[in-house]
């Protein structure tokens, strides 16, 4: 995913553009699709970004105080709030991305049913239990117990602004911990209007707060003493918000982006699998982190398959309205598209739909290339654009190989019939996540967790380790009454130490 982090008032919406002696330091968000400006907003610094942890840590002793339940009550009335007016959130998502106003209703509906599952799940997941002590522990009563970790810094990207930050979001406000957010640049509008929408709920605890600006605002954030840092962004951007945290040691987790694969074997539906990868690859205008930029092929049903997903592509058009996508939300990603297509040309690969041609006036028409080198740019590198690469294999084995070929470790899907096969390939993939029969499957399943491995990142979002995640461990050993053998002391007896030599030799030396 491209790159991309109190306060209270200067953040509860947009800001009036004011003279240039008096006003802070602004920027625009614009939309894509005409570049008209939609609202200004503060550039915030060190200072400001500081008094949104300070005010975030004092509003934690309200919020952690009220227990799960009480955390559950005001989720869930958040949740109606945004909700009811979904809609609204939809066409503010639309303004700012360039997305079709369908997709980004969709991705409203997603983030709401994650809010839901936290709320209603936390407590259960993270409320202390009972764990067995062990025989040679058995006067010990033993429990473990998660705790919030206090302030949680978010930084945000643009091409999902409400679904992905929200799943970090989520998960932290359940596990009793307060958010300071930083959404990307292009995206600040949605933020502010969530945090306005927790605002009016509650005005005087300021839980959720969102601070705007460039990455000079993300930098304060990472800085500023946060007890943990969310991060959606290029794995670059991440290796650099990772040596940041590493001077305080303020731990991360970090969704990183992908390059993720789809396998097809001899006996798929060519036709479902290829309305998957078309969806896969050319939704939000390919810019989709878990979405589909290679594809492996068994070679017996290759040139039916190459067939069906040029024909399904073809009819694609992006449009500023009332099309199958939208525009590159940032502009520059048209440049790294054509790129990645101008270097898959000269290596040998064929543009079987489309080419560098369908790059053009920041839109990207359906690029459906075959053939193309491992060592190809397009192979080996986030295009984040609406392309995909098909090339052939032997086997599902061969498809497995190729795909863990990169530094990249998301998601993938595998297309078979046979569901033992399908499980065995899925098991050997290096990847966070893979879907059966589907693309992005797993979206949607609020009780699985979503991460990556390698350059894709680490730690996890959604479900019970996403609750996990934003959240310390605490064990805890209450003595019931004194041990038979009493080794805990500098008088040791050499009876017991007799008895502890024989049970170490008869219980774990057989």
């Amino acid at each position: 995913m491209p790159q991309q982090a109190e306060t209270t008032e200067t953040t509860a919406g947009a800001q009036p553009a004011a003279s240039a002696e008096q006003a802070p330091k602004t920027f625009a968000s614009l939309d894509p699709r005409n570049g008209n400006v939609l609202a200004e907003y503060p550039i915030q610094g060190e200072q400001e970004v500081r008094e949104a942890v300070d005010a975030a840590r004092a509003a934690a002793q309200w919020w952690n105080a009220l227990g799960f339940d009480g955390r559950k009550q005001w989720l869930l009335d958040w949740k109606k709030s945004v909700a009811r007016d979904g809609e609204q959130l939809a066409a503010l998502v639309a303004a700012e991305t360039g997305k079709p106003y369908d997709d980004a209703l969709l991705e409203v509906m997603l983030a709401v049913e994650h809010l839901d599952w936290a709320a209603k799940n936390a407590g259960k997941v993270l409320k202390r239990r009972k764990v067995p002590s062990g025989l040679v522990s058995a006067n010990q009563a033993s429990s473990v117990g998660y705790e919030p970790m206090g302030v949680v810094g978010v930084i945000g990207p643009w091409n999902y602004p409400v679904y992905t930050p929200m799943g970090s979001i989520s998960y932290a406000l359940a596990a009793g911990n307060t958010v300071v957010f930083k959404p990307s640049e292009l995206t600040p509008g949605v933020a502010v209007w969530l945090a306005d929408k927790w605002k009016t709920l509650v005005p005087n605890q300021p839980v959720l707060q969102v601070v705007t600006g460039d990455g000079s605002t993300g930098a304060a954030l990472v800085s500023a003493g946060v007890d943990k840092i969310a991060f959606t962004g290029s794995a670059a951007t991440g290796k650099r918000v990772m040596a940041a945290c590493a001077e305080t040691l303020t731990p991360l987790v970090v969704e990183a982006g992908g390059k993720d694969a789809m396998l097809v074997d001899a006996d798929a539906n060519l036709d479902e699998a290829a309305g998957f990868a078309v969806f896969g690859a050319m939704g939000n205008a390919g810019q989709t982190c878990a979405g589909v930029e290679r594809i492996y092929v068994v070679d017996s049903v290759y040139d039916e398959f190459v067939r069906l997903v040029a024909e399904k592509s073809k009819v694609l058009h992006p449009g500023p309205r009332d099309a199958a996508y939208g525009p590159m939300t940032m502009a520059g990603q048209s440049d790294v598209v054509r790129g990645h297509v101008q270097d898959a040309l000269d290596k040998g690969g064929s543009a079987v739909v489309g080419g560098l041609d369908s790059i053009k006036d920041g839109y990207v028409g359906p690029i459906v290339l075959t053939g193309v080198p491992e060592d190809s740019t397009a192979i080996r590198e986030e295009t984040f654009g609406p392309t995909v690469v098909i090339n052939k294999v032997a086997s599902l084995d061969e498809a497995v190989t190729k795909a863990n070929g990169t530094t990249f470790g998301l998601g993938a899907s595998i297309f078979t019939k046979d569901a033992t096969k399908a499980m065995q390939a899925a098991e050997k993939l290096r990847t966070g996540v893979v879907t059966i029969g589907s693309v992005l499957g797993f979206a949607g399943v609020a009780a699985l967790p979503f991460g990556g491995v390698g350059d894709s990142g680490f730690g996890r979002i959604h479900g019970a380790d996403g609750l996990r995640e934003f959240s310390r461990v605490k064990s805890i050993a209450r003595q019931k009454f004194a041990a038979p053998l009493n080794l805990l002391t500098m008088q040791r007896k050499s009876r017991d130490m007799k008895i502890s030599a024989w049970m170490l030799k008869n219980r774990h030396g057989r």
